[in-house]
């Protein structure tokens, strides 16, 4: 049977050439989301369209291993909504148990009556304590809903859970992430993590301050500077000390907790201000003064559901014997006419082509035996009826939520293929290998190839995948070039912090967010609102490793012909292969004058920053 092998130069014999052709899916999804207005599932089926289009037509993969990779990836996206419908389920159990008002309550408490700073605890140490166990969805789409539920507006909750899930991500599932960069790339995972907790953290710190912003605008940051920034700092102080040790896959667990910690002692002794202000603005009633106290029995059990879930992926996550039994159970799903014909240039089989469902280890599985034990302590302990709970009603609600994500499965799902589409047929691939061709300038850039990779494929662990070799290559020519501290570790790191702030504009995250607060079709304004953030977010880690190689990009200043400030350099040949098995092309064919020009465009652009 007939095999392929993507390769970076399909189009025209020039890596620069296909990789602006391999732009069109990812131009097109967007186009239609933001310029067209489609819902989210018309546009991910048209951009899968055209990925299909540009893989067959442009990259000359054949027709029926296209639509085969648009499959794997799909089933991919099932099992990702899996994990979202688990965690939409689990909440909504709270809300049929009729305990949700009393843990509305103990956030009113914990946060002295300030929505801000209660959204901040839920959002950001909360969802990362869940991101450091979980991950894949599962943060957003609980906390999303926490939030709804103090009174926060749909499209802010969104935003600010989208924000917010972005400095635990990096050390996200008990630092799944890393250890897939340290794989992929070949490197020592405690060095890659150790650089990562000196990057991640300067996002930490900004980021509850940003929430702020997002919550309540200037005034919300006037009012609650102060705790957003100790939140922050704590967090981020967490973050760094702990990424060095030994047990850095338990980061964020770490960081977490001394954050809420702080957070609580704090408030302890720091009154709110502006708080009658902030629910003003929200259109919420005062707050009133409790009638009665909340007994700690009703406490107890209104956090019950979060104790569990915590304790239930923390052991099943951080016990070695339990987690290996959980990972044996696995169903295997391998489409032969796909894995036996995509293959590396070296004759191998790609590797993803064949996808082993762990079903049992998953977050969805994990959230749906903590939802039917929190179902059983809650039937049994109702308080003599006071929160009278029916057992069969939890499967109808199951019912309720599926049917209710039923657009965003679709947009999930097609989103999936569509990277699979373009990971298989090296368009993603082709991007990246042009960006790592950029010279010196690329230590400088190199967290953007982790950002684009994130926003394809909704996750930072995919990117590493995607990306790591071709860091590792590109580290490794700038060495040879003479570029001191441009180490394979530090580009590696850079691609997973890089990946943290691209995850917000993934459109498998705005699909999970915009189905927790009920704004399917509405993923074009959740894009609007956090792709400036982003951008201006990603800034951070940019800065980082150009600041560790040693010095900032910079450009040959003396005049050239048209006024363009600098010397262009042809990047070398630095790899003979890349991350999926693709022969590297770089130096092999010259570019076409047209796609000199726009690089030289591209330099003078970033040139304008310093």
């Amino acid at each position: 049977m007939e095999t392929y092998t993507a390769v970076t130069n399909a189009v025209g014999g020039s890596l620069g050439l296909s990789a602006l052709v391999a732009t069109i899916p990812l131009l097109t999804f967007f186009v239609m989301l933001l310029g067209v207005k489609a819902r989210a599932h018309w546009s991910a089926l048209v951009a899968l369209a055209a990925s299909i289009l540009v893989a067959v037509l442009g990259f000359h993969m054949p027709a029926d291993l296209a639509g085969l990779s648009a499959v794997r990836g799909g089933i991919y996206g099932l099992v990702i909504c899996w994990v979202i419908l688990g965690a939409i389920w689990f909440y909504q159990l709270t809300v049929l148990s009729g305990r949700f008002e009393d843990l509305r309550r103990v956030f009113d408490r914990l946060g002295g009556g300030d929505l801000r700073i209660q959204a901040i605890l839920i959002a950001f140490c909360f969802g990362g304590l869940l991101e450091a166990l979980a991950g894949f969805g599962a943060p957003v789409a609980i906390t999303a809903t926490m939030i709804l539920a103090l009174g926060v507006k749909p499209l802010k909750a969104a935003i600010t859970v989208l924000i917010a899930n972005t400095a635990p991500v990096a050390f996200g599932a008990v630092a799944v992430p890393i250890t897939t960069a340290a794989d992929v790339g070949g490197k020592d995972p405690h060095v890659i993590a150790t650089i990562v907790g000196h990057q991640a953290p300067f996002l930490a710190m900004l980021v509850p301050l940003i929430l702020l912003v997002i919550l309540d605008g200037m005034q919300g940051l006037k009012d609650a500077w102060l705790p957003a920034l100790i939140i922050g700092v704590s967090f981020a102080i967490a973050q760094w000390v702990t990424a060095a040790t030994p047990a850095y896959n338990l980061t964020d667990v770490v960081a977490c907790i001394v954050s809420m910690g702080v957070a609580v002692v704090f408030l302890q002794f720091w009154k709110p201000r502006g708080v009658a202000g902030v629910r003003e603005r929200y259109g919420l009633p005062a707050q009133a003064e409790e009638k009665e106290a909340l007994p700690a029995v009703r406490v107890w059990m209104a956090l019950l559901p979060y104790v569990i879930v915590v304790a239930i992926f923390g052991v099943a996550n951080l016990h070695a014997g339990l987690k290996a039994w959980l990972k044996s159970f696995v169903i295997k799903i391998d489409i032969q006419a796909l894995s036996s014909r995509l293959v590396t240039a070296d004759g191998k089989p790609v590797k993803d082509a064949v996808y082993n469902f762990a079903w049992m280890s998953n977050p969805g599985t994990l959230l749906i035996i903590s939802g039917l034990v929190v179902a059983v302590v809650y039937f049994f302990f109702n308080e003599k009826g006071r929160y009278a709970f029916k057992f069969p009603a939890i499967f109808t609600e199951f019912g309720s939520v599926v049917y209710r994500m039923r657009w965003s499965i679709l947009t999930i799902a097609s989103v999936l293929a569509l990277a699979y589409v373009m990971n298989f047929s090296g368009q993603t691939i082709a991007m990246g290998t042009f960006l790592a061709g950029l010279g010196t300038v690329y230590a400088f850039l190199a967290p953007a190839l982790g950002w684009i990779g994130t926003a394809v494929t909704g996750s930072d662990t995919s990117a590493n995948a995607l990306f790591a070799k071709l860091q590792v290559s590109a580290a490794e020519n700038l060495q040879h070039a003479g570029i001191h501290g441009a180490t394979p570790e530090l580009m590696l790191a850079a691609n997973t912090t890089g990946g943290v702030v691209g995850k917000m504009i993934s459109p498998q995250s705005l699909a999970i967010a915009a189905t927790s607060v009920d704004m399917e079709g509405k993923e074009s304004d959740i894009l609007k609102a956090v792709l400036p953030w982003s951008f201006a977010m990603l800034r951070v880690p940019e800065a980082s490793a150009s600041r560790t190689v040693g010095h900032s990009p910079r450009f040959d200043r003396r005049p050239q012909r048209g006024g363009v400030p600098f010397r262009y350099r042809r990047p070398a040949f630095y790899a003979p292969y890349d991350s999926i098995g693709c022969p590297n092309s770089l130096g092999e064919h010259a570019e076409s004058r047209l796609l000199f020009v726009i690089r030289l465009v591209i330099r003078r652009e970033y040139a304008s920053f310093f």
